[in-house]
């Protein structure tokens, strides 16, 4: 029997868990080309200022950085479901980010959250949570 494997973390978006209320999330695929490819695997790849819009009935992934390149749009793979879902979504307010790129197998995958936007003082409670689990209050 074979093992599964894990697909190795690329990178991540940190600076989406402290702007955003992540909710439920998806793993898409995504339409790149062997130097596109190449960079990621050498992690040369940036999610930072990344987001994710929705145009004719298909996700992209906008200001992608990879290597030398910058502000890429890059096509992503999900089922017409997942989508109209996605759709829904930002119809009530919600903003698609991505959270993780994900390329330890053969395919490269990029792991998008519905998110709300946090306002300041959302914000400031998550630095004083993330203080009080390293220890810096008593």
């Amino acid at each position: 029997m074979k093992k599964a494997k894990v697909p190795d973390m690329v990178t991540v978006n940190r600076k989406a868990r402290f702007d955003y209320t992540l909710g439920d999330e998806l793993t898409v695929g995504m339409v790149l080309s062997g130097p596109e490819v190449r960079s990621i695997r050498d992690h040369h790849v940036q999610l930072k200022g990344a987001f994710v819009t929705i145009r004719e009935g298909e996700l992209w992934l906008n200001n992608l950085t990879l290597g030398a390149e910058t502000a890429r749009n890059i096509k992503l793979l999900a089922t017409r479901k997942q989508i109209a879902a996605l759709m829904r979504e930002k119809v009530a307010g919600s903003t698609i980010v991505p959270v993780k790129l994900l390329g330890g197998s053969r395919h490269i995958k990029l792991v998008i959250a519905v998110g709300k936007g946090k306002k300041k003082y959302d914000k400031r409670e998550t630095i004083k949570k993330r203080d009080i689990e390293r220890g810096r209050y008593a």
